[in-house]
């Protein structure tokens, strides 16, 4: 009887403190929380232990560097760690130097990445890369998606087994899930969710948070750490997770999201709409935050900045908030973009730099010309390489992703007006049937080059950066009631490669001479439709022999080209372009994207080994071009 009453006693104790461990409090007959702020009620990042585990320990380049686990919390009665790459100068700290600390948000499919955390380092920043989906990139610590999955499966006899990120009772992992579960667009109530209705708690944007706002605590608790300097960084997934990281924690003091965290607009679920949603964390976000937007983004909208920054500005002000937005790209950028994240830090945790004010502009619809003018005022307090003016009349299609990253932009140069520092272009356009969405690049110059690792953790050094104005969009009824004349006629030339020709053409390996552009999706420049037998020709000269290749979507034809100084004429059917399993394109029409480059991949469509066209390797100088054009045939 004794031993009965001892052992009642003993469980009776367990219950009792693991109802006191749990890191977020039960809710009350099952209400839930209806907004982003109660989301969080019942919960302090600082009042658990961390835990903190060592994985891996290293020095590179004077920077001390560790993989380690930190503990997230307690859920359901079990522990729940995250795995992180963290780094920080070894001097400095030697020094007793308190600097800046960062936490870096990997995106959908990646990993948390040392790069990020050694580049940020030799600049004097601290920095934890959290492994929210458990996948890891370290010298001799790579977790990979099968590593995860042996760490799941608790195969520790697996000489590729891994330590990482464990989620305990709940999930919040991603590509793949551990149940094989969307918890991200939705307020799962499943078993292994942490409450048992439908709740913003149990989505995984929140835990991932919870998780992010933990790194923070560790960032503080760093003796190289000064704990009043943290900001928050992310890419894509990471960029909707450093938004709700900075709407919910006072003590981030600076944000960067790129590609994320300002659309999801469109929620049907009011519940997921008024917690978890980018809008419901913007309006909560009281510290300076800078958006990472390229213009044909999937993920983060530059449409939805202008709304994004007006909900900043009602709070912060005009100038507490900044947008970079590179022209013709979807969810990668420039060096010249990827940089203003370290510059943001820079001048809002270190005084280290000065951000130029966000230029002023003006669209004016009725002039003597009848065009559309674009007029851009400029801080002038850094010298500005070039003011480039891009706008479009293939706006955001409802539904239609393929239309939105792909979208044209045209190109025009700004020229200094001389009046006022105010630089101005006129923007001829094809139609007043449809709306023009206009906004300007402003290209400044760099004291020093700035290196750091970008969205994907590849290396970049730039020697400018680019701040740009928000989109101005107007619609079809306000060109027609201006008189605006729409001038631009269709022309079976699609690229002269005159002057400036690139930019209306991309790549995000400027030191590269492959381009890309997607003028053959604009109406101006597709394929004639009341043609037979029409050919893509294009003129190319090459000092040495080599081999090009003309990509068409997922289609690619590879030309040999002599060497010489003469131009060499290339003309080319349908039949001339395959894709990776030998299909020849079917037609011209619907065409979004084409592409000239010294080599390419195909991946079969069953999922195949990918392979490389092409040698990709070019001999000499770069490949000289013109006349990219249509050779009708009569009908």
């Amino acid at each position: 009887m004794k031993h009965l009453l001892t052992l009642f006693l003993l469980a009776t104790s367990c219950l009792i403190a693991n109802s006191i461990a749990e890191t977020l409090p039960p809710l009350k007959n099952n209400q839930v929380p209806q907004d982003a702020q109660a989301m969080w009620t019942g919960f302090d990042p600082r009042a658990e232990p961390l835990d903190t585990e060592i994985l891996k320990e290293w020095e590179e380049d004077g920077v001390v560097l560790k993989v380690l686990r930190y503990r997230i919390g307690i859920f359901k009665g079990q522990k729940s760690m995250m795995a992180a790459v963290y780094g920080y100068p070894k001097a400095m700290s030697d020094a007793g130097s308190k600097i800046p600390g960062l936490v870096q948000i990997h995106g959908g499919g990646q990993y948390a990445d040392y790069q990020a955390v050694l580049t940020n380092a030799k600049r004097g920043y601290a920095t934890i890369s959290i492994a929210w989906a458990g996948r890891i990139s370290a010298p001799d610590y790579r977790v990979s998606p099968h590593e995860v999955k042996l760490f799941w499966d608790n195969k520790k006899e697996d000489p590729h087994y891994k330590i990482t990120t464990d989620w305990g009772a709940l999930d919040a992992y991603h590509a793949p899930s551990k149940r094989d579960k969307d918890a991200f667009t939705q307020l799962p109530a499943y078993d292994w969710s942490l409450d048992p209705v439908a709740s913003p708690r149990n989505n995984a944007w929140f835990l991932c948070t919870l998780a992010a706002r933990r790194a923070l605590t560790f960032l503080e608790q760093q003796a190289q750490v000064d704990a009043n300097k943290l900001g928050v960084y992310g890419h894509s997934m990471g960029g909707k997770l450093t938004v709700l990281t900075a709407g919910s924690d006072k003590r981030v003091k600076a944000a960067a999201p790129s590609c994320g965290g300002i659309s999801d607009r469109t929620k049907k679920d009011a519940l997921y709409l008024n917690t978890v949603s980018d809008p419901a964390n913007l309006k909560n976000i009281s510290c300076p935050t800078i958006f990472l937007s390229p213009a044909n983004d999937f993920h983060g909208r530059i449409s939805d900045l202008i709304t994004t920054t007006q909900e900043l500005s009602n709070k912060l002000g005009t100038q507490n908030w900044r947008v970079t937005c590179s022209a013709h790209i979807n969810h990668k950028d420039l060096p010249e973009n990827e940089v203003a994240t370290q510059l943001w830090f820079d001048q809002h945790l270190k005084g280290a730099f000065q951000w130029p004010a966000n230029p002023a502009s003006t669209l004016t619809l009725k002039t003597e010309s009848g065009l559309p003018h674009f007029a851009i005022r400029p801080d002038t307090s850094k010298p500005i390489m070039a003011i480039d003016i891009y706008y479009t009349q293939q706006g955001e299609v409802s539904g239609d992703m393929h239309n939105h990253i792909n979208q044209f932009w045209h190109h025009a140069h700004a020229q200094a007006t001389g009046k006022d520092g105010v630089w101005s272009a006129n923007l001829p356009i094809s139609t007043t049937d449809k709306p023009l969405w206009v906004y300007a690049n402003v290209l400044y110059a760099l004291d020093q080059p700035i290196t750091g690792a970008g969205y994907y953790y590849g290396r970049y050094t730039t020697k400018n950066f680019n701040l740009s104005t928000l989109l101005k969009i107007v619609s079809p009824a306000q060109l027609q009631q201006a008189g605006v004349k729409a001038t631009l006629q269709a022309s079976p030339v699609i690229e002269s490669f005159a002057s400036n020709w690139q930019k209306e053409w991309f790549t995000t390996k400027p030191s590269e001479w492959a381009r890309k552009t997607h003028k053959l999706y604009h109406p101006l420049w597709s394929a004639p439709k009341d043609q037979k037998d029409v050919k893509l020709a294009i003129d190319i000269r090459s000092e040495q022999a080599n081999k090009i290749i003309l990509g068409l979507d997922k289609h690619i034809a590879e030309i040999k080209l002599a060497g010489c100084t003469d131009w060499q004429p290339i003309t080319l059917s349908p039949t001339d372009f395959l894709d990776a399993d030998g299909s020849a394109l079917a037609s011209w029409q619907d065409i979004k994207e084409l592409r000239l480059g010294p080599s390419e991949y195909l991946t079969p469509k069953n999922g195949g080994k990918r392979r490389l066209v092409g040698t990709g390797k070019w001999q000499g100088a770069a490949p000289q071009f013109r006349n990219l054009r249509w050779l009708p045939t009569t009908p």
